[in-house]
């Protein structure tokens, strides 16, 4: 049997590296340094992103989509240079569809912090060395700062409406309690009000499985060679958070106990699930940074929007744009019971939506019609011509 070629070793830290044809994205230099909670005060900021449709007159036709942990601003689109993968809303967000770009000017930035374009772990800081470890420390509520300072260089003084999933949910939260009077709407699908204990302990663990990797190297490792990055600990993170973002019913459906093909577990082999997990953790550390996913992870552990604002069901209170909370049937990461808890607190939201799916956290990225059902729920209709 012949023996497939080996890849080329990854890059010591996988996104968009200098030199890299931007594909769709715009970026924004924010002017002036952007504050931080934690005070210190960040300097030569500039968030990527991409938009489709065209931007009303009055700006009333902007929608903020916001992106998960490992996403990008790529939501729509074909994969092609730049762009390794195809949109990862590629069914909601175009002409004619859910969002449909012939009607809303639709904005999707990475998020501050990422490895996609935005300031980041792996970006150059003030002086021209790379961040690496000196990056400092993000909450949800920085990301969020960084795009009201991106709004603003756009223009856009008001979003008809702010969407997202996951740690994109907690950021459209942000946004509707930090800055109500710029979410017209608000759409957050499978994101808790404030990170659990749990949450918090498979976000730790998974940051753990990054710091304990010897290439880590405090974070300073982006001037290695390929092959020479914390591989191994971004791959073990992926594998743990991979497990937390299905279900065990599709696991169990999909794999069972099933051995992978030509390989005997009882001789060292892997078990069907095993290759899959290999396989989400050999693409990630090919696109992603493994600084920029403990700093992502940091501040997705630190999320809570009742922080300094009285808890989070007085911080609720001063969201009162119509709002869509809906949770998936099957998410054991982000469980359904966390967003109806939202839903009760939030004064324009309806009751809470159930996404049935048997793909569990990842539901909102797989049942796209389901969310499509939901916008339209949450979107005014188009005006007729008269």
């Amino acid at each position: 049997m012949t023996r497939a070629a080996a890849l080329p070793l990854p890059p010591a830290a996988g996104g968009l590296r200098e030199g890299d044809p931007p594909g769709r994205r715009s970026w924004a230099v924010l002017d002036g340094p952007l504050g931080l909670e934690s005070g210190v005060r960040l300097a030569d900021v500039r968030l990527a992103y991409e938009t489709w449709g065209r931007l009303a007159p009055d700006g009333s036709n902007a929608v903020l989509v916001l992106h998960a942990l490992t996403g990008d601003s790529h939501a729509a689109g074909p994969a092609g240079p730049g762009h390794p993968s195809a949109g990862w809303w590629d069914a909601v967000i175009g002409p004619g569809r859910a969002l449909d770009t012939d009607r809303w000017f639709v904005v999707a930035p990475n998020a501050l912090g990422g490895c996609q374009g935005s300031t980041g772990p792996s970006s150059r800081r003030p002086g021209g060395a790379v961040w690496g470890g000196a990056f400092p420390y993000l909450t949800v509520r920085d990301q969020v700062a960084a795009e009201v300072r991106l709004a603003d260089v756009l223009g856009i003084g008001r979003w008809a409406s702010v969407i997202g999933g996951s740690m994109g949910g907690m950021r459209a939260l942000e946004w509707a309690v930090g800055h109500p009077g710029r979410t017209g709407s608000l759409l957050v699908l499978a994101a808790p009000a404030a990170s659990s204990a749990e949450q918090i302990a498979w976000g730790s663990t998974q940051i753990a499985a990054i710091r304990g990797d010897p290439n880590w190297r405090g974070g300073c490792y982006h001037d290695a060679p390929p092959g020479s990055g914390p591989h191994q600990g971004l791959g073990l993170a992926r594998r743990i958070a991979q497990v937390t973002y299905r279900s065990e019913a599709e696991l169990g459906a999909r794999f069972g106990r099933r051995a992978q093909p030509g390989e005997l577990p009882s001789q060292g082999g892997r078990y069907e699930v095993e290759s899959y997990l290999d396989h989400h953790a050999a693409k990630l550390v090919r696109r992603f940074d493994a600084g920029s996913y403990v700093v992502l992870t940091e501040a997705m552990n630190a999320h809570d929007v009742g922080r300094g604002r009285g808890g989070v069901a007085r911080a609720l209170r001063r969201a009162d744009m119509p709002a869509l909370i809906a949770g998936i049937d099957s998410d054991r990461l982000y469980p359904p019971a966390q967003q109806a808890r939202t839903a009760a607190l939030l004064p324009g939201a309806d009751a809470p939506r159930l996404i049935e799916s048997p793909y569990g956290h990842d539901g909102f990225l797989i049942e796209t019609e389901q969310v499509g059902a939901l916008l339209g729920e949450l979107l005014p209709p188009a005006r007729e011509t008269p």
